[in-house]
């Protein structure tokens, strides 16, 4: 697997982006499995959410450039 704890990823047919927080195999398929978690906002607060997902339906996501860029000096 291409992917590491922490590491920010999504799923390549869209949805929020999640954080990897565990790799492993499915107890049950034995198969490569991501598990991740993500926030999603309901009314006026944030609900977490877990959830794990073959590898290959993910990608790395990266912050968008320029997005949070710090002008020093």
């Amino acid at each position: 697997m291409d992917f590491n704890p922490g590491d920010v990823v999504k799923l390549k047919s869209g949805g929020p982006v999640m954080t990897v927080e565990q790799l492993g195999k499915h107890s049950v398929t034995q198969e490569d499995t991501v598990w991740c978690t993500w926030f999603e906002k309901i009314g006026n607060k944030q609900e977490l959410h877990r959830e794990h997902f073959n590898p290959v339906t993910l990608e790395k996501w990266q912050r968008p450039s320029g997005t949070f860029a710090i002008r020093r000096g």
